[in-house]
């Protein structure tokens, strides 16, 4: 569970002291400190310059170029693959949660939601972050269901129920510049059923493409065994990036 950067739509050129550009970048923020998203590197020195200029900003850069700033003494902070299904023509997968379970959309308030997603991310969990449940719900939950770091809330995104009404899990989906995107999933592990995020994020899929929408886009963690989960589903891996800590 990682609070998503916010970014501009700009792109920018950094150059060096003799003026030849060097890198690209998107400028953006992350957990309120300054991020260089996308980056390109375009001329020689990109290592040096980025070391010299940017202490403190999170930089994502290509999986090939991270160990140049690793080596440097940057801190590795998440190595991510960006994922991606084309929901055309995929037939819809009509897939019943278990028994005693139910999907719904995803109306209820942030609170019903934080019990699950405090629990689906133990220390153990390769997204696990030490937060607090007042941080998780203030600057986590509240501003993905609001719309405010990525895009709207569309209405494919669901709930996991049980039979007591108690969200037991969820998909998240945002729009990002036109595109649904999963912005965050979450199951109970105590409190449900394994395979139940699955079916879930499946009846999500249905739901996209039902309202028109022709791909979607999802973030998995290098080492998160989910991968193999939304591989199954479709999804397959369309850019590698490691985020870094200068």
């Amino acid at each position: 569970m990682r609070d998503p950067p916010v970014m501009d739509d700009e792109r920018r050129i950094l150059a060096g002291d003799d003026g030849s550009p060097v890198l690209s970048y998107v400028k953006g923020s992350r957990d309120g400190e300054p991020w260089a998203g996308f980056l390109e590197v375009l001329g020689p020195g990109a290592a040096d310059l980025i070391m010299a200029r940017w202490p403190g900003w999170f930089v994502s850069v290509p999986e090939d170029f991270s160990g140049e700033l690793i080596g440097r003494g940057a801190r590795l902070v998440r190595h991510v693959h960006a994922m991606s299904c084309d929901l055309r023509g995929r037939p819809p997968s009509k897939v019943r949660p278990p028994g005693g379970f139910r999907f719904v959309p995803c109306d209820r308030p942030p609170e019903d939601l934080l019990t699950t997603w405090t629990a689906a991310y133990p220390p153990d969990h390769p997204d696990h972050e030490p937060r607090d449940e007042a941080h998780t719900l203030s600057e986590h939950l509240v501003p993905l269901l609001r719309g405010e770091v990525v895009g709207d809330l569309l209405p494919c995104s669901r709930l996991a129920v049980d039979a007591d009404d108690t969200v037991v899990g969820g998909v998240l989906v945002n729009d990002w510049r036109g595109t649904p995107l999963v912005s965050d999933i979450a199951r109970h592990p105590a409190g449900s059923p394994a395979g139940l995020g699955s079916a879930l994020l499946a009846t999500v899929m249905d739901a996209a493409a039902a309202d028109g929408h022709s791909a979607m886009d999802l973030a998995v963690t290098h080492a998160n065994p989910a991968r193999r989960v939304y591989e199954r589903l479709g999804f397959t891996v369309v850019r590698t990036t490691v985020t870094v800590r200068i």
